[in-house]
């Protein structure tokens, strides 16, 4: 069942202006395919995201996989193993990043 997009709190602008001003170097959209999978993985930075369309599942290393839909957050430090799967939809989410 496809679920509407859901309006966010803010424009993708005002959430680069809020990640930039507190001292991430860069924000992007990331889009997801449908059915998608990222193996465990890791980043060299900090990822600071909230999912603005679709539904998908992030596992984080020793804890629950989590699934996420548009309004909810995720946050990883750098080097913390996690996976990723997204659903037939596909996913958007916004990321603010940290090196």
């Amino acid at each position: 069942m496809n679920q509407p997009a859901v309006q966010p709190a803010l424009s993708f602008e005002q959430f680069r202006q809020t990640m930039l001003a507190q001292g991430y170097d860069e924000v992007v959209a990331r889009h997801w395919k449908q059915a998608e999978e990222v193996e465990i993985h890791t980043h060299p930075f900090e990822a600071n995201a909230i999912v603005v369309q679709g539904e998908m599942f992030l596992s984080v290393q020793g804890e629950a996989e989590r699934r996420l839909l548009p309004g909810d957050r995720f946050h990883l430090m750098p080097g913390t193993p996690h996976a990723e799967r997204y659903t037939a939809e596909g996913a958007t989410y916004w990321v603010a990043r940290k090196s």
